[in-house]
């Protein structure tokens, strides 16, 4: 495959996933410079074990280089008001009460692994298919089902912590 059409059939996507992590000119110039860095080394993308895989390291290195941290973590609040679950929704209360949720969300996600937010992102936030995330970061759909299982458990332990036990245990 060529670079230029390996672009055409994945720039849409990474547009998606970057503006998870930052506003339009910087996601725009993020991604722009993903394919600037791919085409300056397709040679060693197409050598690599997976092209797709490459590719996805190089827009995850070029994303967070520009992405807001926060003690040390993605800065992912400006991704609650862009949303699958939010854009669904045409309540103002109800829009309100998912941003809210969004925003406790995407706190508890900027302390996930690198491989488990990026599986998570684009299979809850953008409701992708797991075969679809399987292809666009180059991974077997068994390790995106096992990452989502491990993301999903830390999430409900953060999210949804269990209640706290009164009085003295024998």
């Amino acid at each position: 495959m060529d670079h230029r059409a390996f672009r055409e059939l994945v720039e849409l996507d990474y547009l998606l996933c970057a503006q998870v992590f930052l506003d339009g000119d910087r996601r725009d110039a993020a991604v722009a410079n993903t394919f600037d860095i791919l085409w300056l080394s397709w040679d060693d993308a197409l050598s690599s074990q997976d092209t797709r895989r490459y590719a996805w390291n190089v827009l995850c290195a070029t994303v967070m280089a520009s992405t807001p941290l926060r003690d040390g973590r993605p800065e992912l609040g400006m991704g609650a008001f862009d949303t699958a679950a939010l854009q669904s929704l045409a309540d103002p209360a109800d829009r309100i009460d998912q941003i809210a949720e969004s925003l406790k969300l995407f706190a508890a996600m900027s302390r996930l692994p690198g491989s488990q937010l990026d599986v998570m992102v684009l299979r809850r936030l953008w409701n992708s298919p797991p075969e679809t995330v399987s292809a666009l970061l180059g991974v077997p759909l068994a390790a995106i089902r096992s990452d989502e299982r491990h993301a999903t458990r830390f999430l409900e332990s953060v999210l949804c912590p269990p209640p706290a036990t009164e009085g003295n245990t024998p």
